[in-house]
């Protein structure tokens, strides 16, 4: 599937919060209750609801992400 480079930013925020929500709702699961039965339903109901909370995040606070490193990262 190719998507139209318009739509890179609303892309990246969409790849981005995927990946990190499910790898933090897993992580945040297996601390709060272990490895315990039904651990695999658990973390995937926390990570549709985490999903949904980071994607909007991620595309309010990408711009200003992107401007802080930019006066970060030293120029040559």
């Amino acid at each position: 599937m190719i998507v139209s480079k318009k739509y890179e930013k609303l892309v990246f925020s969409f790849v981005m919060s995927f990946i990190m929500s499910f790898v933090m709702s897993f992580v945040i699961t297996a601390i709060n209750i272990g490895f315990v039965d039904g651990f695999i339903l658990k973390g995937l109901e926390a990570w549709s609801k985490a999903f949904f909370v980071a994607f909007p995040v991620i595309v309010i606070v990408s711009p200003l992400v992107r401007t802080i490193v930019h006066n970060v990262v030293k120029k040559h």
